[in-house]
């Protein structure tokens, strides 16, 4: 069996049909005439999108059936809102609705609590992107979202990383049939035996660098984000992320030497 297949109770995920462009004109067409089985065949012709979009929860611990019925309520609110003559994909509108009813599901069942304010804006931000997502025929920035909201992009991107599942510091994440290497162990070094002035001049420095630089070196070298991944979040080039990061860790050699 695939690693990746999502096995759903009572669906056949290998044998589910995929409309052509021309199918789903012809649909939609007949959706519009009222015709009562074209919705039907829609959404069955578009499952395998709620599938493939299920993969990229493999670390939730959500029963993936469940998950599947949900993200099937956000194909069929795309479906019932979604307009052709605006000449955007039905599958680049249709996405972010199926991702936001998964994640909504997901925020509304996690047993951690994060503040009203900060849910806010998360719920703000999801509604945001998909709403510039249908605009803009694309999926937008986080700065193109702060813009809209009038927030900060670090805002934004604490208000979302706060609706993601937290993982335990025990989670093995890698075993070669010998000692298995745990998620604490990647977090700190036990070996390494660091001055404790070392580490408050460090923590020191970290704290007098600029908003953009501290949360770049997090993302980089604490989550473990590319450069790429980060300018596609931040909305700027790989060269401006690389140009911050390396200003950064100059700033923080010569506040520590």
């Amino acid at each position: 069996m695939s690693r990746h297949k999502v096995e759903i109770v009572g669906v056949n995920t290998s044998n589910i049909k995929v409309l052509t462009n021309e199918e789903m004109k012809s649909l939609f067409e007949r959706l519009k005439n009222n015709d009562k089985f074209a919705r039907e065949e829609l959404v069955n012709g578009n499952l395998k999108l709620v599938l493939s979009i299920i993969k990229n929860f493999r670390e939730v611990n959500e029963n993936k059936d469940d998950l599947f019925q949900i993200g099937c309520i956000g194909l069929l609110k795309a479906i019932d809102n979604f307009d052709p003559s605006f000449g955007v994909k039905f599958s680049t509108y249709c996405v972010p609705m199926i991702l936001g009813e998964i994640r909504r599901y997901i925020r509304d069942n996690s047993s951690i609590r994060v503040s009203r304010s900060l849910k806010d804006l998360a719920y703000k931000s999801n509604k945001t992107k998909e709403e510039l997502s249908l605009t803009l025929g694309r999926s937008p920035t986080i700065i193109e979202i702060a813009n809209y909201l009038g927030v900060s992009e670090y805002e934004v991107c604490d208000a979302l990383k706060a609706r993601k599942d937290p993982i335990s510091i025990f989670e093995p994440i890698y075993n070669d049939g010998g000692d298995t290497i745990y998620l604490y162990d990647q977090i700190e070094d036990r070996k390494d035996n660091i001055e404790l002035e070392l580490k408050l001049s460090l923590n020191d420095a970290i704290n007098k660098l600029e908003e953009r630089e501290k949360y770049i070196l997090d993302q980089r070298f604490v989550i473990g984000k590319t450069q790429v991944e980060l300018s596609e979040e931040l909305g700027i080039s790989q060269a401006q992320i690389s140009r911050i990061e390396k200003k950064a860790i100059d700033t923080l050699k010569k506040k520590i030497n």
